[in-house]
Order: structure tokens, then sequence, then C-alpha cells
């Protein structure tokens, strides 16, 4: 029995129809709370397949259903984890992605689980220097660079090091920003979103982007080569947000973004944005972390994982303008 945490999320849904059309026997784990429409629209045309799920509620931060969701697993594809860049969800984010972290791979050790993939993100490995190519022998230093959400992540992987040192079969893997369906409301995909409703400015940074589809793929492979206490990154192209921006909207046939955002400016809008949502009582789409860190350049190496794996990277233009139709099947002009 395989056993994904996340299963309704970005990553973890994709997982799920991967493992699910190759035939195999999944256990999903998932929130109470936890919507099902990203797993209803990648399981639109292929219903049938939700017979391989099992599907059971919990929380990885309650270490009782943990246990009990890990009861007879021997793989484990740990994907669940809280992204935010909202000060006041820091708390819930470090519980979940480091605590959470923690009752997994502990009580996989417990159960005897024999494979482990852990989620992480490009964010754990720390950003100190732009225009660099980072890889994965980078050391993790502090800087005023680091999000709280990396902070975070770095935190869950020592506890995923710790496990590996005490025998646990364990994989990391470091994906840059994902693009495929998930909340339209939050994460990487929200800029679908904001992009179909008219944004006219664009920031000056640049950051790696990657399908889901490979990132499914790449844990999937790693994991059937037992490619144990390593880390990979897991990335497709690094391009600038303006040229991605502009392939979103092209894919929506909309106007491009053609007015940019110096750090000047992109200090006032994150301000502007958060007395906005303060007045009307909703969550900014820009932040203080994201609005800083969208300036940046970070360039990320994806030579270690073609190597071990051989994999062709599915070209940014097909990822964006699939990510697109999806959106549109899902949500349309709403």
């Amino acid at each position: 029995m395989i056993l994904v945490t996340g299963g309704t999320g970005l990553v973890g849904a994709q997982l799920l129809f991967d493992l699910s059309s190759a035939g195999k026997k999944v256990r999903a784990m998932r929130r109470s709370t936890s919507k099902d429409s990203v797993v209803n629209l990648l399981f639109a045309d292929n219903r049938e397949l939700l017979s391989n799920i099992q599907w059971v509620e919990g929380d990885t931060t309650d270490v009782y259903s943990v246990l009990e969701a890990m009861k007879d697993v021997d793989e484990v594809y740990h994907c669940a984890a809280n992204v935010s860049f909202l000060p006041s969800n820091i708390g819930q984010m470090m519980k979940t992605n480091i605590e959470g972290t923690a009752n997994m791979v502990n009580t996989a050790l417990e159960c005897g689980v024999k494979k482990f993939c852990h989620v992480s993100s490009v964010a754990a490995l720390g950003r100190v220097e732009e225009n660099i190519l980072i890889n994965e022998t980078v050391v993790w230093k502090r800087s005023k660079n680091n999000s709280n959400y990396a902070i975070s992540k770095y935190g869950g992987e020592r506890e995923v090091w710790r496990a590996v040192e005490e025998g646990l079969n364990a994989v990391i893997v470091n994906p840059t920003i994902i693009l495929g369906a998930g909340d339209w409301k939050s994460g990487s995909t929200a800029m679908f979103r904001q992009l179909w409703n008219g944004m006219k400015f664009y920031s000056e940074g640049m950051m790696g982007f990657v399908d889901v589809r490979d990132v499914t793929q790449c844990m999937i492979q790693l994991m059937q080569k037992n490619c144990f206490a390593q880390r990979y990154i897991i990335n497709a192209e690094n391009i600038s947000y303006h040229n991605l921006f502009n392939l979103i909207t092209d894919s929506f046939q909309k106007p491009r973004t053609n007015i940019p955002i110096n750090k000047f400016l992109s200090e006032v809008g994150w301000r502007a944005e958060a007395l906005r949502c303060f007045l009307l009582r909703q969550k900014p789409f820009i932040t203080k972390e994201t609005a800083r860190n969208s300036q940046l350049r970070w360039k990320y190496s994806n030579e270690k994982i073609k190597k071990e794996l051989g994999i062709e990277f599915i070209p940014i233009k097909e990822s964006v303008e699939r990510t697109t139709k999806l959106f549109l099947k899902e949500v349309g002009a709403g």
C-alpha cells in the first residue's frame, strides 16, 4: 500500500492520478476541511481510477491519525504542506511543515515503511546570492531573503535528514514554482486567476518553474530507483516573471502585462494591498515577502535530476497552455 499525504493539493492530486493510472493501490490522507475540486478536475475523464484510492481523514500534526493512516503501508509520499506568506499564518505553517513532517518520519520509522519521499521546495535551500546557478550542494545560511515559508520547509527537511540517519530510506525533492491545477485563489496558481481578471503590472525578478507532471514523475522514478539519502532540485526552466506572465496572458488571449514594478513601487504596492484587504476583510494577493522576492533573480540547476533520470522536462509554454485550459474548464470567467 502507498500512502499519499496532501492528496487534494496541487502535487498530491496529480500524484494520485499518476499512481492510480499505473494500477497502484493508494491510501490518500486528507484533512476534513479539504476540498475535492483539484481531484475532480484531474479525474474528470477517468472517474473509474478513483476506485484505486482509499481516502482517510487525518492531519499530519495529529500523530494518532498519522499512525492510523500508515498501517500496512510500504511507501509514503509526503506532499502535505502549508504554503503561506501571511504573517497571521506563520504559527500554523511552522507547526504543519516542521512538526507534521517530524510526525510523518517518526511514524514511518516505527511502522517499518520501506520508502519515503518528502516534497520540499527550493525555498529550503536558502536564498543568499542572486544570479548564481543554485544546485543541491548549497548550504543554508540566514538571510533576509529567506521567507518564513522557506524557514519552515528547511525545518521540515532537517527532520527528514535526522530520520535518514536513524535508518529511514528517504529522498527529498526540491521543486521550483510548480505550474498546474490547484486552488486558483492561493499559491502559484493564483497568478492565473489574477492574469485572467486583468493585471497590467510585472516585476523584474526571475525564478525557476516546473510542470506538476514532471514533479510527480520524478518522485515516482526516484522511489523506483531507490535514490535514498539524496535531494534533487526539480526545475524545467529559469525565466523572468514578465516572460511567464506574457505566456499566460497570450494563452488566455488577454492583453500582456506592460508596466514594470521596481523595488520602490513594489514596497508601495504591498502596503496598499495590505490596507485594501484589511478594509475588505480579504486575503492579499501580494504580501511583503512575495513583493520583495519577486524583484530578485534566482536560477536553479536541474543537472543532477537530469543525470539521474534522463528526464526531458515539459516546456513551460506547454505547461502554461495546459494550466490555462484547466483553469477555464473549472472556473472560466468566474
